[in-house]
């Protein structure tokens, strides 16, 4: 314990007994990220419910010149959200502030707080027959301020875009414990700088969100799901073309899974594809208010197979069966720490130049990296591949993040398209981003958070905390 008893006694006084935790093994889920790579040491961990008493908090702190360390549901793939080894660190935890404020079915919004679960804030939109479209795998224990904090992407981006693209307002706290309440519901506001986005993808290092307000959509009556196998992901680029052209935006997820994936699958899951010609396979999902969806996806898989764009492929026939399809990219990761050591790589490309980077990197991991194998999959139809590399204990996981991430640089992409920096990619951010971006990042940090506080040592490097690291360790995720 770091923190100066005068400290302790005025976050004490603020948060009462049930709200600060100060020792014991109550401390531990909050000292390690939920991939167990980045184990910490919390001074405390603060547990606010309210907007009030997270300002108090912040304040305290800013006042002493304490760290703190914002954490939702500490589902994040990144170590954004848990505090370094030195004990100095406060932890605030979101989730007691878990309420659904409002739901709007005719404006078509959703406010809640953020540490509100991503499903319970899916489920209320439901009820109103509205969808709220960010669809994780971690929904069931991510929360709403740490989905904003880390603009989350997922499977639906292609349609809805990421998470930023869904937020219309935010409550947040500044690192001196200043609220700034931006909760508006309103489509077009264009009366001076839209600040909000600076907050949002963040990841807690210029402010705390504490509520926002989100878009939300009508609830498509009507859906399809279609597994096809495709002879390389020139097909599959080409194939998704098709599709946009017969199903046009009523397509809200276009997966690309390579044979490796769903060996794995098999292998460790049990699954197994109900098509087994090629390497590469599309899961294809479309939904609409509209019918006639089936009929639009069989005429794609027809047209496919006729141009040789596919090689097979089944359309579900009913919800139990769509579930199966989808079942089969959801056991990807899972098999794969099964199967062993690999370094991940979240990254993303112009959709157009995925298949050359597919077969870029294939190369230059067999000659830099030899005995590795690639286990690629996600979100083609956005652009982001998750390009995982399974290793043996001859390899050497930095070595091989090298050779995978200057491919990505040289088709000008994103060495994290989804998954954010936390401190696993501090140092390879500064590698790829140019000297002007960097400098506007630290402007930025320093113009709101001069002290370095707020996170220190996540998405840059801070003096005043963790200084991140500069390469991927070996792990199972």
């Amino acid at each position: 314990m770091s923190v100066p008893a005068p400290v302790l006694e005025r976050l004490q006084g603020v948060l009462g007994p049930a709200g600060l935790i100060t020792e014991g093994p109550d401390l531990e889920p909050f000292a390690i990220d939920w991939r167990r790579l980045f184990p910490g040491v919390p001074a405390c961990v603060a547990r606010p419910a309210t907007t009030e008493q997270v300002a108090a908090i912040v304040r305290a702190c800013h006042e002493a010149g304490i760290p703190i360390v914002p954490q939702g549901g500490n589902t994040g793939l990144a170590g954004g959200a848990v505090p370094d080894a030195s004990g100095r660190q406060v932890v605030l935890s979101l989730t007691r502030m878990a309420a659904i404020r409002e739901v709007d079915p005719v404006g078509m919004t959703i406010e809640a707080e953020a540490g509100c679960i991503l499903k319970v804030a899916q489920d209320a939109a439901l009820r109103e027959n509205r969808v709220l479209p960010i669809s994780l795998a971690a929904e069931g224990s991510a929360t709403i301020g740490g989905v904003v904090a880390a603009n989350a992407g997922g499977v639906n981006v292609l349609r809805y875009g990421m998470t930023r693209s869904l937020v219309l307002g935010l409550e947040v706290v500044l690192p001196d414990g200043t609220v700034v309440n931006g909760l508006r519901r309103l489509r077009k506001d264009n009366a001076g700088y839209d600040w909000k986005q600076l907050f949002i993808g963040s990841e807690g290092t210029l402010g705390i969100v504490t509520a926002a307000v989100l878009r939300l959509l009508p609830r498509p009556q009507h859906s399809v799901t279609a597994l096809m196998s495709v002879p390389d992901p020139n097909a599959a680029l080409r194939l998704l073309e098709l599709s946009q052209n017969e199903l046009g935006d009523t397509i809200s997820a276009f997966e690309l899974i390579s044979r490796t994936s769903l060996q794995l699958v098999e292998k460790h899951a049990g699954l197994k594809p109900p098509i087994g010609e090629g390497e590469w396979f599309v899961l294809i999902e479309a939904a609409s208010s509209l019918s006639g969806m089936r009929e639009a996806a069989e005429t794609v898989l027809g047209t496919a197979l006729e141009n040789e764009l596919a090689l097979d492929g089944v359309v579900a026939e009913s919800g139990s069966q769509a579930a199966q399809l989808w079942a089969l990219r959801e056991h990807v990761t899972e098999s794969e720490a099964r199967e062993g050591k690999s370094v991940k790589h979240d990254v993303s490309v112009p959709l157009s130049a995925a298949p050359q980077f597919l077969d870029e990197a294939g190369t230059a991991l067999a000659a830099g990296a030899p005995g590795t194998r690639v286990n690629a999959f996600g979100h083609l139809g956005d652009g982001n591949i998750h390009y995982n590399v399974l290793v043996g204990a001859e390899h050497d996981a930095t070595s091989v993040n090298r050779i995978v991430h200057d491919v990505v640089a040289r088709f000008g992409g994103s060495i994290s398209a989804e998954h954010g920096i936390g401190q696993y990619r501090v140092g390879e951010l500064a590698r790829y981003r140019s000297k002007a971006e960097m400098d506007l990042a630290a402007r930025l940090k320093r113009t709101l958070d001069p002290e370095g506080l707020l996170n220190p040592g996540k998405v840059l490097a801070s003096s005043t905390g963790s200084s991140g690291r500069s390469s991927a360790p070996d792990h199972n995720e």
